[in-house]
């Protein structure tokens, strides 16, 4: 518990950092829908101008911009995009924080085991993205109630936002294994940056060429937002995929982590 709470300590600074940030994200967009709602047609003809792929690209549904649920599926395309960053740097720091800081020795002399040390970390982890999740989504219904034009399906609403933690957990998990394959991370950020936006871009390469095969490649596209509004559902073979990537993952890093040789100091 003292690990726990410890670990939970140490990520407060950046929770708070990154929550604010995406709340930031969500306001400052979405402080324009009441203007794009009213010239909504101007718009749309605007967008249609754009070539498709482009489109395509960055997640652009023109028949749905005008609504809210339609608006906000695009603006959360960046929010994703920020909270999947978060994710992967809690991930790659996790254990490889221990070994870049040369305290890796000393926290393994505790009568506490490599399981223990962990589990306890992940427990800290996973409480930050919780946190992170539970704000966001509560300011972001609260600031949609708002200014919303129409009404909108509150549940739709929820199952495109909760996504969020979905793609984090995966990013959570990649980032974890990537910490004990890795001898030495110098630096989480460029690392998690790098694989972030590599994934990300993979994800807009699948969606200009329409290929589903790629999307199997990258979790920004496991989650389809013009497929939830449409069937308020998510699509049940992305769900298992994830699902088994992130078991693999965690399993994986338990295991290895048992077995690494720990530099001593």
């Amino acid at each position: 518990m003292n690990m726990f709470l410890q670990e939970l300590k140490t990520y407060r600074k950046s929770t708070i950092i990154w929550t604010a940030s995406l709340i930031g994200i969500l306001i400052t967009v979405f402080a324009m829908f009441p203007s794009f709602a009213k010239e909504a047609e101007e718009f749309k003809k605007l967008l249609e101008g754009f070539p498709e792929v482009v489109r395509n690209a960055i997640g652009l549904q023109v028949d749905t911009m005008g609504s809210i649920l339609g608006y906000y599926s695009y603006i959360f395309t960046y929010v994703v995009l920020c909270g999947a960053i978060q994710a992967m740097n809690l991930g790659t720091s996790l254990l490889s924080r221990e070994v870049r800081e040369k305290t890796a020795d000393f926290l393994l002399t505790k009568p506490v085991t490599r399981i223990e040390v962990i589990t306890s970390k992940l427990l800290a982890a996973l409480t930050s993205l919780v946190i992170t999740n539970i704000v966001y989504l509560t300011s972001a219904y609260i600031v949609a109630t708002i200014i919303k034009t129409d009404d909108f399906s509150g549940k739709v609403f929820l199952m495109i936002s909760i996504t969020l933690f979905f793609i984090q957990l995966i990013f959570l998990a990649l980032g974890m294994v990537l910490s004990v394959l890795l001898k030495r991370i110098k630096s989480v950020l460029p690392l998690s940056l790098g694989t972030v936006f590599g994934f990300f871009i993979a994800g807009m390469l699948a969606s200009t060429t329409g290929d589903d095969k790629l999307r199997y490649l990258t979790p920004f596209k496991y989650f389809d937002t013009s497929y939830i509004m449409q069937n308020a559902a998510y699509e049940g073979t992305y769900i298992i995929i994830g699902l088994i990537f992130v078991l693999g993952a965690i399993s994986a890093t338990y295991y290895i982590y048992s077995k690494k040789d720990i530099q001593a100091l």
